[in-house]
């Protein structure tokens, strides 16, 4: 059974450390050029390569994303 993921980050409490950038394995994460009313760079889904893995959302110290998967 296959999966896609995706993930929702909340913007304005994302403070841009790239945590979750590093670790994600598809590389389907990225801080966005937009920033936010603090001024941080937020993270943002970037590609349809993301498997649902849930790896940006258990690093992200403060847990700003929710991860969905949906079977395809």
């Amino acid at each position: 059974m296959a999966f896609k993921g995706a993930i929702e980050v909340d913007r304005e409490k994302c403070k841009g450390c790239g945590v979750c950038v590093a670790n994600c394995p598809t590389d389907s994460i990225q801080l966005s050029k937009m920033v936010n009313n603090k001024g941080y760079h937020y993270a943002e889904m970037i590609s349809e390569a993301c498997i649902g893995c849930s790896s940006c959302a258990i690093v992200c110290p403060d847990s700003v994303i929710s991860v969905y998967r949906i079977k395809i």
